[in-house]
């Protein structure tokens, strides 16, 4: 038995190569080198290297092929001889009109073809039943033992196998008294069981793709439903119409076969049509029932079977018992026993109509039987008929590539239940060879085989006129690997052959589906074949090398025999395998290999191979010839002459056409072609020898190349003539070879002729010419030899020993060792003439002179100038250049022997040595006491230029040039001169970088060192003959420090003080010097002084975060005139845009330098500020009031500093300027803060001394410190030794407030007005001592309003812990009664304007004008003064009161204490959370991080601080804050530039005024509370 699925053992791996590049590129060489190793193996792989990827050139579109059929277990050789066993048997019992049925032992089909041959080798049915050695041949079948296997297989072989052996061996024929079977002709229409009827088996479908179920064994009586129900039983019923079996009963069924359902369905596949099938059925007694059969020929009878729908057509005896006739009559005799008697059991043969008796038949027949039946000679004549050639159907479906993949995919997916590229190859290999060794599964796949390149093109770029290729494929389209190039190589033999030879020359495509196979086959003509997959999955190899090819020839004939009886070249039909484990177990070595995508497999000559595809891929194939192969090629003729198989070509003509054109031969192949013609004249010689002793003498010449192969064939054994042929006149269809001249015919001698290509005295005449090309190598090898070696002691010249190389070259010699040796020595001598060439011009042109850059180039030492004369001496090359390299040697022997001399004179004059040098240079040669002069010139160089560097009337040199020379030095050769210079140098350098680097530190370093020190260092560095940067720095430093210091004294012994600006300039250029200067510390500490002090007059003057600088604030305003101008210059001060006032006044930065032009300006500049302010008051004065509905244009309407028209009610008049403002957007005068009782306070009713006087902020620009203030910033002013053009301005601004005081006091003390201001007295007095009883008990006592000291220095300013409790408003308790008062004040205030009456004084005109002028010019003032005040209540007495101010700022106070309450519940919350965190505001770190003035102002102080950083949290979500209240003397009190806390003003409402939110307008309108 063969091995089972599971005992498949892989061969071993035959060998793999990996070529280098180098190797790649040379296909048939390289085939050539690792043939000794492959060969052995049969086949082998080769991988490219990994960048050689050709292109796929198929056109997939256009691609349509017919693939083949191909039934796996029809493959196996030994599966194939059971599968036709068992269809003779079939048809044995089929023939007797029954059908077999197998049966099933131990759960798996009875294998009839083993019990049959295991029977034979036993010694037979009758010996085994004899021994009892049935038992034995259940154990040779593998079934177990101790079942009584052995007694139902003799069961079984008696019922089915038996009979028909009898039947074969003709036992039932021993009695028969024979005649001539005439009869053939009868059964002719029969056709054995075809091949698609083997597709019958209906596989398992309870196993997957390992080995199938076990077979169950069928009931005694299986009925047609139990078959259909039951898919075991219909397993059963194999192979069409079965035997009779002893015992068996018949149950006819109606039905033909049901084909076997494949593991593939294939597409558009159907099956042929199938015989009847008649089941056998078992009987209890053991004897065959049959029932008549009618008189129909066996066809008659199936068609009638097929269609009838009774269970067996009847089928009577045909007895012939009525007839008169005696010659009738004599034909119904019993042909056993020749006797007509017991006619009623006499039975009429369907086939040959014979009679035999029923109990003459071997085995006797009980009974008629039913149906067709034949007799023992048909049966015998039937059973031995042979079967028809076995071979591929195509199928009947086109497929592209795409459709055929789809299909092999979707197949091999299903058949294995995994995706198709998960499946191991291993896997796949052992299901191959189960299924192949398998008679119960019937697998069908497709193979798109032998699919012809020529017409569906190659997958290799191919070079031809179709189509353009790119650069890429037209690399691949020449490549030697390329298939449908290498065939036709120039070392190939098939490029001799003019014709396409289909799979030989012209490549053949293969597409393959999972289990698609290639069986055992060698290739035509024995020759090479090379196969690489372009794409897919692998491709499963196996191999036997051509010296076991015999042996697997017998190892198959021996296991088959039947196969090779009936196809003697079974092998050349590939169409048959044998499994590779059965044929190793027969000692033939088998190789295997996968073969992936990229990938060449090589089978050599005579080598079987055979494989199956893993899966879907495509593959394409040749074959070539090298010039070994040709003794194979003609021993594979002879062996197609004993198979009488035909030739694809003529192996003779092909050698006779490389013999015919010698030269183009290849040198190898050359002399392989010699041996091969040798051979082929000798036994040409023999043959026709032996024609003539036959005594056939006529000839006649032929051109057999022009026939076609038809026409020149042997009739014997099929070979294609070319040398010669015989041929008979009379019978001109034939011709034979001469190795078969008695073959030809019966004709005389006489009549036959020799037909011949070549006569015999031509033949040698080529062989000749192929000895002569094969043996031109030698001859030229000789020649090179003794002209190489000098052998006859002639040097030959250059010329001759080009000639022997272009020889090699034209006679395409092969690249041996003395072609390369030839090779070798033309390039030297090449090389040498070159070289000797350069040698003798360059010396001819002068190196030093004409050339110096090619010294470097062309120069050779004297040493290898004897070298290289030597070289030419030597080669075998006679060459003339060698006297001129000789002169040029003696020339430079003679130089060097002067050049010795005056070397050793020295000291020699330099002018000597130079010109030797010079000398030197034109030999082209570097000799080595040139290198000595050499360095005495370099020398002498050096000491010179060291010497004219040291020199005291030289120009100083750099320290860069100082180690330049003793690196130069270093390289100069050694001397005392030199010694002594490189010291001097040396100890210069280092005293130079001394000084250097001290000087640098003088430049550098943070402490400056006076100028009496860098002068005595530049003193010292000066004797150093080197230059120095660093000390040239540090001289140019100390001139410019000497440079500033005449400056400084230039500018302090001027007529005026400095300016500070000047001063400044000095400072900053004294500080970037190196030198070490007292005047600077002088300088500093004079403009600290006067920074010091313009930083205190800006405290005093400007308010917080102002946008008016201090020399701003302190001018006049010139261009007040304008209110346009005045508010968009305003605007662009807030926006950084502006110009400032001393650029209105005319004033150049130098005429700032100069007193008199700042004091001129200046009064030019009061004028035009008053003139301005009158013009503008006319202008603002016209304008409509907010509550007026005007019609007059927009541009004429007052505009607010917010950008829009103040309308409506809360809009305040400016009393400089006349211009309307939004209460709201402004600081405006809080009447509370005026009328707190203090004890000289002023009675509610005297609405005169109320604060309500409001200036805007762009007539109010500062602080408007009180005059005293300003006093003492002039007395520290007049100590500074600078001059600052804001002192000269406030110089200007005092004496004009001085001035103006004077006035003042003047026009107050004039009679008119003393008694004005003593009647306003008196009115106080009077109302103060009337009684109030609705004055508020809750009012704070506060600074009076009247007070003329409230505005002085620091000192006289009511302290903030004047409150009435002492304690500052810092709880919400605290606050609360502060609020409630506050808002009763307010409802009290607005109580009272009903009683406002006035005006309580008469001013006549006269009066009236000069203190509006007074008023006017007081207010233009940036100072406060008392008598500014003074008058201003006169005039508001001399006048109504204004209550519609009142009540407007009574209604803005009042918004503002209500947002003020709602700031005062953040700042409480802000507070807790503060405490929350861990009581952030104690931290003493931060506490000593906080300015002075906080930390001093106690509680007040962090409270404002909170409420700012609240301000910066919140951002403009709260109320709008107050603007600075201007004019009010009660809202001065914090503006005399002393640091106050913002808690410090009086009463319990200053803390609700600083938490008022800012509104979105400019700097200036901040609180002054804010500002310090």
């Amino acid at each position: 038995m063969e091995p089972g699925s599971d005992d498949f053992l892989p061969p071993p791996e035959c060998p793999v190569f990996e070529p280098s590049w180098a190797e790649f590129r040379d296909p048939l060489g390289y085939i050539a080198k690792i043939r000794p190793i492959a060969e052995k193996s049969g086949i082998c792989k080769i991988r490219p290297p990994a960048d050689w990827q050709p292109p796929f050139a198929v056109e997939v579109d256009n691609f349509r092929f017919t693939p083949r059929i191909q039934r796996l277990n029809e493959l196996e050789a030994q599966t194939r001889v059971k599968l036709n066993y068992l269809d003779q048997i079939a048809k044995f019992w089929e023939i007797q009109g029954s059908s077999l049925k197998i049966p099933n032992v131990e759960r798996r089909i009875l294998d009839l073809y083993s019990l049959s041959k295991i029977v034979v080798e036993e010694g037979g049915y009758e010996a085994i039943c004899k021994d009892r050695r049935w038992a034995r041949v259940a154990q040779r079948l593998n079934y177990p033992p101790g079942k009584n296997i052995g007694s139902l297989l003799r069961s079984h072989y008696e019922r089915i196998v038996y009979p028909y052996e009898m039947y074969q061996s003709g036992a039932n024929l021993v009695q028969c008294n024979t005649r001539p079977f005439d009869n053939e002709e009868k059964d002719k229409e029969y056709k054995p069981h075809s091949i698609p009827l083997r597709q019958s088996v209906q596989p398992s479908k309870f196993n997957s793709y390992g080995r199938r179920a076990k077979r169950l064994q069928p009931d005694p009586e299986p009925t047609e439903e139990d078959i259909e129900k039951n898919p075991e039983l219909k397993k059963l019923q194999i192979y069409g119409a079965g035997p009779k079996m002893m015992g068996l009963g018949l149950m006819a069924k109606d039905k033909t076969l049901r084909k076997k359902e494949l593991l593939c369905s294939l597409p558009d596949k159907e099956g042929p049509e199938c015989p009847p099938t008649v089941v056998v059925k078992e009987e209890s007694g053991g004897d065959m029932k049959v029932e008549p059969a009618s008189p129909k020929t066996y066809l008659e009878s199936k068609e009638e079977l097929s269609h009838s729908p009774e269970p067996c057509t009847k089928m009577t005896m045909r007895l012939r018992r009525n007839h008169s006739n005696a010659q009738f009559i004599e034909s119904y005799v019993c042909r056993m026993c020749s006797r007509g008697d017991e006619d009623d059991k006499l039975l009429l043969c369907d086939g040959c109509d014979d009679n035999y008796h029923i109990f003459c038949l071997l085995p006797p027949l009980p009974e008629i039987p039913k149906g067709v039946w034949r007799c023992p000679k048909c049966v015998m004549a039937e059973c031995k008929r042979p079967p028809e050639a076995f071979g591929f159907e195509q199928a009947t479906r086109e497929y592209t590539l795409q459709s055929f993949g789809e299909m092999a995919d979707s197949f091999k997916a299903d058949y294995f239940n995994m995706p198709v590229h998960m499946v191991p190859t291993e896997l796949v290999e052992k299901e191959f060879w189960r299924l192949v060794n398998s008679i119960e599964e019937d697998v069908t796949v497709e193979y798109g085989a032998d699919i012809h390149s020529k017409e569906f093109g190659s997958g290799f770029p191919v070079s031809d006129s179709k189509r353009h290729l790119t650069p890429e494929e037209e690399e691949y389209a020449t490549s030697g690997w390329n298939l449908n190039v290498m065939p036709v190589l120039e070392q190939s033999v098939l490029c001799h052959i003019n014709a396409d030879i289909s799979g030989m020359k012209v490549p053949w495509l293969y597409v393959g589906m999972v289990f698609s196979a290639f069986c055992w086959h060698i290739e035509d003509h024995w020759s090479y074949s090379i196969n690489y997959l372009h794409w897919g999955e692998p491709k499963t190899w196996y191999g036997v090398p051509s010296l076991a090819a015999e042996h697997l020839e017998e190892v198959m004939k021996k296991l088959t025999p039947e196969l090779f009886d009936s196809q003697p070249d079974l092998l050349h039909q590939l169409v048959t395998l044998m499994n590779p484990n059965t044929l190793m177990s027969h000692g033939v070595p088998v190789v295997r290999t996968n073969q992936c995508a990229g990938e060449f497999v090589i089978t050599f000559p005579r080598a079987y191979h055979s494989g199956f595809n893993q899966g879907y891929n495509f593959a394409e194939a040749v074959n070539f010839c090298t010039a070994d192969w040709l003794p194979a090629g003609r021993q594979c003729i002879e062996h197609y002459r004993r198979l009488r198989r035909y030739c694809v070509f003529s192996h003779e003509e092909l050698i006779c056409k490389m013999a015919a054109c010698p030269e183009k031969l290849d040198l190898n192949l050359a002399a392989a072609v010699h041996k091969e013609m040798f051979i082929m004249v000798q036994e040409e010689r023999r043959l026709r020898k032996a024609l003539l002793e036959k005594g056939i003498t006529e000839a006649e010449r032929e051109a057999f190349e022009l026939l076609p192969d038809d026409e020149r064939q042997c009739i014997k054994c099929k070979t294609t003539c070319f040398l010669s042929a015989l041929a008979c006149y009379d019978c001109p269809d034939g011709l034979v070879c001469l190795s078969h001249i008695n073959d030809l015919c019966k004709c005389s001698s006489s009549r036959q002729y020799l037909r011949y290509r070549y006569t015999l005295d031509e033949l040698p005449a080529m062989l000749h010419k192929l000895k002569v090309r094969a043996e031109s190598f030698d001859t030229w090898a000789n020649k090179v030899r003794v002209a190489l070696e000098v052998e006859d002691g002639r040097k030959r010249s250059l010329e001759e020993l080009r000639a022997l190389e272009s020889e090699a070259r034209e006679r395409r010699f092969p690249n041996s060792e003395l072609l390369q040796r030839l090779k070798n020595c033309l390039s030297e001598a090449e090389a040498c003439v070159s070289r000797a060439l350069g040698l003798v011009s360059g010396q001819e042109a002068g190196y030093g002179i004409t050339s110096p850059h090619r010294v470097a180039d062309v120069q050779m030492t004297l040493a290898e100038l004897r070298a290289f004369l030597d070289q030419m001496s030597n080669l075998p090359c006679a060459m003339h250049q060698i006297g001129d390299v000789k002169g040029v040697l003696e020339q430079v022997e003679a130089y060097q022997a002067e050049a010795r001399e005056a070397l050793a004179s020295l000291p020699s004059s330099p002018g000597l040595l130079q010109s030797l040098l010079e000398r030197g240079r034109q030999l082209g040669v570097e000799v080595p006491e040139a290198q000595q002069l050499q360095r005495q010139v370099e020398q002498a160089r050096w000491l010179d230029e060291v010497k004219r560097t040291l020199a005291p009337s030289a120009r100083r040199g750099t320290l860069a040039v100082m180690r330049g020379l003793l690196v130069a030095g270093a390289s100069v050769a050694p001397s005392p001169a030199v010694d002594k210079a490189r010291a001097e140098l040396q100890e210069l350098l280092t005293i130079a970088e001394r000084w250097e680097e001290k000087a640098h530190l003088c430049l550098e370093a943070r402490q400056k060192h006076p100028p009496a020190t860098l002068e005595a260092i530049i003193h010292e560095a000066e004797n150093i003959p080197v230059h120095l940067p660093n000390i040239q720095a540090l001289k140019e430093a100390l001139a410019k420090a000497r440079a500033w210091i005449a400056d400084v004294d230039e500018i302090q012994n001027g007529d005026h003080y400095p300016c500070l600006d000047d001063l400044e300039g000095l400072v900053a250029v004294g500080r970037d010097l190196p030198v070490g200067l007292e005047e600077l510390r002088q300088l500093e500490l004079q403009v600290l002084t006067a920074h010091s002090w313009r930083e205190k007059a800006s405290k005093t003057f400007l308010k917080k975060n102002s946008c008016y600088t201090l020399l701003e604030v302190l001018c006049p305003c010139a261009d007040a005139g304008s209110d346009s101008t005045k508010r968009s210059r305003w605007m662009e001060k807030e926006l950084g845009l502006y110009k400032s006032d001393t650029e209105l006044l005319g004033l150049s930065a130098q005429d700032l330098r100069d007193p008199g032009s700042v004091i001129v300006a200046f009064k030019e500049g009061e004028q035009k500020e008053k003139e301005g302010i009158l013009q503008l008051r006319r202008t603002n004065s016209a304008k409509p009031g907010p509550l007026a509905s005007s019609t007059a244009a927009a541009s004429a309407n007052s505009i607010c500093v917010c950008g829009q028209v103040p309308a409506g009610a809360g809009a305040l008049r400016c009393d400089l300027c006349q211009d309307w403002f939004h209460g709201r957007c402004v600081s405006v005068p809080r009447l509370l803060n005026s009328l707190r009782p203090s004890p000289p306070s002023s009675p509610l009713l005297a609405w005169w001394e109320w604060d309500t006087k409001f200036l805007c902020p762009l007539c109010m620009r500062s602080r408007r410190p009180r005059l005293e203030t300003i006093l003492a910033l002039l007395v520290a002013l007049q100590r500074l030794p600078v001059r600052l053009p804001e002192g000269e301005a406030l110089q200007c601004l005092t004496e004009r407030a001085i001035s103006w005081q004077g006035r003042a006091r003047q026009a107050l003390a004039s009679e008119d007005v003393s008694a004005l201001l003593g009647r306003l007295t008196e009115l106080r007095q009077r109302l103060q001592a009337e009684p109030r009883p609705q004055e508020p008990p809750t009012l704070l006592p506060s600074a009076p309003a009247s007070d003329p000291l409230r505005e002085g220095s620091g000192k006289d300013m009511p302290k903030a812990q004047g409150l009435e409790n002492g304690d500052s408003v810092t709880s919400p308790e605290k606050v609360a009664p502060g609020e409630g008062s506050g808002k009763r004040d307010l409802e009290l205030l607005s109580s009272l304007l009903p009683q406002l009456t006035g005006p309580v004084l008469e001013l006549p005109e006269a009066t009236r004008a000069p203190l509006e002028e007074l008023m006017l010019e007081g207010d233009l003032l940036e100072v406060t003064l008392d008598e500014n005040h003074s008058i201003w209540q006169l005039l508001q007495a001399g006048q109504p009161p204004d209550l519609e101010r009142i009540r407007t700022l009574l209604e803005l106070e009042k918004a503002e204490r209500h947002g003020s309450r709602g700031r005062g519940r953040a700042l409480e919350r802000r507070r807790r959370r503060k405490v929350d965190r861990g009581g952030e505001g104690d931290d003493p770190a931060r506490e000593e991080l906080e300015p002075k003035r906080v930390r001093s102002s106690g509680p007040e102080a962090e409270e404002a601080q909170e409420e700012e950083e609240l301000e910066e949290e919140t951002g403009a979500e709260g109320p709008p804050q107050p603007l600075p209240t201007t004019g009010s003397p009660s809202t001065q009190e914090n503006q005399n530039g002393l640091e106050s806390a913002p808690g410090a003003s009086s009463g319990p409402s200053a803390p609700f005024s600083t938490l008022t939110p800012r509104l979105p307008v400019p700097c200036p309108q901040q609180p002054p509370q804010q500002q310090s």
